[in-house]
């Protein structure tokens, strides 16, 4: 059985440093460097809580948002037209068919061995939120990324500032606690947004290329047995650059960084390269 939705120590770590770094930045360092009621502190506040409140407000919706199930009468049909390729077993050429769950599997779809179920559009298991990042909620953990890294730049950027103004004067004000609390919070933040950048940057570049993560590896497989018999692979989900980004985002620019929006389709089938006209796929 999946335990999606149970709240794990990975997740109260989340959530508690989280907490942990905006009070450290919003009543430790805008208040004692700007000051919450000035026009700049206030500013600051504003922004900084807004960034927050998306950042832990998507990932609660990643965390509780059940990635995408096969429904049980889903069954592949060979024959249909507006389905050009099919995917199968690397070897025997049949339909993919997951012997745990006892059903076929759809396009890009994958069984996670901790969920205990297959997943369509299956990204990643992510230890973090419990759960494994899917078609239903993998735009929501890419905007929670997203935000969580523009939280953490503007905060090390206010901590920094805070450093640098504290330094410049012969008495600082500040007690050893807040020093202490915010030492704490600068050996955090730091790590913490280079490996959220990374992450980010990481599932940019899957965006533009329509792939996940598993498929990526798949990708290199693949792409080294065609170059072996003297074939070049392409990755049949590749659209091209806006049409990746619609089929991730939604087809509403104006959406993009917002949480109510998910991905195109049912999950079950997939835009390929073969649906595109000649001209677009030479382009």
């Amino acid at each position: 059985m999946s335990r999606q939705g149970y709240i794990t120590l990975p997740i109260f770590v989340v959530l508690a440093t989280v907490a942990f770094l905006y009070y450290s930045t919003v009543f430790l360092v805008i208040d004692e460097w700007m000051g919450l009621r000035t026009a700049a502190g206030l500013g600051n506040a504003v922004v900084f809580t807004f960034l927050t409140l998306m950042a832990v407000g998507n990932y609660c919706i990643a965390v509780f948002r059940d990635p995408g199930h096969v429904p049980s009468s889903f069954m592949p049909d060979v024959e249909e037209a507006e389905n050009p390729i099919h995917e199968i077993k690397r070897k025997g050429g049949d339909l993919r068919f997951c012997q745990k769950c006892s059903h076929y599997k759809p396009p890009r779809t994958h069984h996670c061995r901790v969920c205990k179920r297959c997943v369509l559009r299956m990204d990643h298991h992510c230890v973090w939120i419990n759960n494994c990042v899917g078609h239903e909620n993998y735009k929501v953990f890419i905007i929670f990324v997203l935000y969580g890294v523009i939280a953490c730049i503007h905060s090390m950027v206010l901590f920094v500032g805070n450093f640098i103004h504290d330094a410049q004067k012969d008495q600082p004000q500040s007690s050893y606690s807040n020093k202490t609390t915010c030492i704490i919070g600068g050996a955090i933040l730091f790590p913490l947004t280079l490996a959220l950048s990374v992450l980010l940057g990481w599932h940019i570049y899957l965006i533009l290329q329509n792939k996940t993560t598993i498929e990526y590896h798949e990708g290199v497989r693949a792409m080294w047995l065609a170059e072996k018999v003297g074939n070049m692979y392409r990755h049949p989900y590749d659209l091209g650059v806006y049409e990746n980004l619609v089929s991730v985002l939604g087809p509403n620019i104006f959406c993009w960084l917002c949480p109510g929006s998910k991905f195109k389709g049912s999950g079950l089938r997939f835009r390929t390269a073969f649906d595109l006209p000649i001209s677009t796929t030479l382009t």
